[in-house]
């Protein structure tokens, strides 16, 4: 069990890491670099980066790592929800103003967001986490918006 979901694990990090817009958002040195390349949407995906900062009242080194991990998933969905308001559906019009209008659009696309896939987590040497989410354009559509490709 324990090889399987290693081998599990290795091809989502092997497939996530060739999938994602930008390869890397922390150094060698643990510091977030000074100019990444946002690119927020694909041909098949929406990618929203999220920073989030550790405690440093904690000692626990986990505890750290997963609060920051944590508050850089909410930073990486509000990040996504901006970029999807911004999509422009059929008929002209963007997810921003059709959310305003139909509460069951806003709640789907709001669901769809939290069921985002991590794909990239790295950790910097204060023990902040830099968060990469990626959603399918299917997922979307699914969810009730008719996205112009």
């Amino acid at each position: 069990m324990k090889k399987a979901l290693v081998v599990l694990f290795s091809v989502v990090l092997l497939y996530s890491c060739a999938s994602s817009p930008d390869k890397g958002t922390v150094s060698k040195e643990g510091e977030i670099e000074r100019e990444w390349v946002e690119e927020g949407v694909t041909k098949n995906y929406v990618f929203a980066r999220g920073i989030g900062a550790a405690d440093q009242t904690m000692e626990n080194k986990t505890q750290k790592m997963a609060t920051s991990r944590n508050a850089a998933i909410v930073n990486a969905q509000y990040n996504m929800l901006s970029i999807i308001k911004g999509v422009q559906l059929e008929g002209g019009i963007n997810v921003e103003k059709a959310i305003e209008t139909d509460s069951l659009l806003a709640t789907n696309v709001n669901a769809a967001i939290k069921g985002a896939l991590v794909v990239r987590s790295e950790w910097t040497a204060d023990d902040g986490c830099v968060i990469i989410l990626r959603l399918s354009k299917k997922t979307l559509k699914q969810s009730g918006l008719k996205i112009v490709e």
